[in-house]
């Protein structure tokens, strides 16, 4: 890769920004095919927009974070983490702004989501206290690292039994918006297709994403910028295009369950790069190798994470300039906190 972009500014952000479009537009067509498997499989916008969906469309920001850890830089890979899920959270916000009928939170509600929102924060904490635990490895894996993969799969297991039988029944207002329901199994050829589309756009993405992470470390070498303000600001942020683009592409389609579970299913499925980045990093615990600016980031998207929670809970229909508390203090918080990472 190194030959190909030749040492040149000039060309890695000719890179770069052909492998951020690459992902963005393969979101956009990810998008449709996710809302018909929903309703082709039964399983519902929530699930699939928060395993499959939020997997998929997060397999860029995923080949980043490892090609980063694997070559020695886990600033870096941890920034393309953490950043990711801040900014991914802060684009719910721009869709709550498309959506002009009622705040998003309170016409999506759905158990599910709010389930996965609650093991985001669990997800979230366990990795903050990562860095406070001895700097310990197995087999150069930090014992945290396990317990992400053991609390992820539990939470999945909760919110696919909450959107199988759900304990609870949100209020249903006139803005309260339900998906539709499958009438009958769709041909199986039919059903192979989308799968089939489904994946190959996924591994379009992750391919993009290794492509993304070379121009990157390039980028670093080159100017010298720090891996933290790269891999916060410009990969994270690259790298959660799809987010953006499927959020807001699914509310204009009124896909608005599957809108919030792929940002809060995308988010907990980021948490995982802090895992798999520590195995591919060799130096040691990567919980230990990065710096305050990768913990302050860390530490402001469980706050964001737990801002989206309250709102869900809350369900405002109105509020500044038609979007819930909720999001207006999302987007305060992003701001104040690339304000902080630009001057320190």
């Amino acid at each position: 890769m190194e030959s190909i972009i030749g040492g040149s500014v000039t060309l890695s952000l000719a890179v770069f920004v052909i492998a951020g479009l690459t992902i963005a537009l393969c979101g956009v067509t990810i998008t449709v095919r996710a809302e018909r498997l929903a309703y082709s499989t039964g399983l519902g916008q929530a699930i699939v927009g928060a395993v499959f969906l939020g997997a998929m469309t997060s397999l860029s920001g995923l080949v980043t974070s490892l090609t980063a850890a694997y070559e020695g830089h886990p600033q870096l890979a941890v920034s393309n983490a953490v950043g990711g899920i801040a900014a991914q959270t802060t684009f719910l916000a721009l869709a709550d702004m498309a959506y002009r009928r009622a705040n998003l939170e309170h016409a999506a509600a759905s158990e599910a989501n709010l389930v996965q929102g609650g093991v985001l924060i669990m997800l979230l904490a366990v990795a903050v206290l990562a860095g406070h635990t001895p700097d310990v490895t197995w087999f150069g894996l930090h014992p945290i690292s396990v317990m992400l993969f053991g609390a992820y799969l539990l939470g999945l297991k909760l919110t696919s039994g909450a959107h199988q039988q759900p304990m609870w029944y949100p209020k249903q207002t006139h803005e309260t918006h339900e998906e539709p329901q499958r009438q009958q199994r769709p041909p199986r050829r039919r059903l192979l297709r989308l799968w089939t589309e489904f994946l190959l756009l996924a591994v379009a993405v992750a391919v993009s994403g290794w492509v993304l992470a070379e121009a990157s470390l390039e980028l670093v070498a080159l100017t010298g910028l720090s891996e933290g303000l790269v891999g916060t600001l410009f990969t994270a942020t690259t790298t959660s295009l799809p987010e953006a683009v499927i959020a807001i592409a699914a509310v204009r389609r009124g896909a608005l369950t599957l809108a919030v579970g792929d940002i809060i299913g995308g988010n907990t499925f980021d948490v995982l790069f802090l895992s798999l980045s520590d195995l591919f990093y060799r130096q040691g615990s990567i919980y230990h190798a990065v710096t305050h600016q990768q913990s302050f980031w860390l530490v402001l998207s469980l706050v964001m994470a737990a801002v989206l929670m309250l709102g869900m809970l809350r369900r405002e229909k109105y509020g500044v300039a038609n979007i819930g508390f909720e999001s207006a203090l999302m987007l305060l918080l992003y701001l104040g906190g690339v304000v902080v990472l630009v001057s320190s």
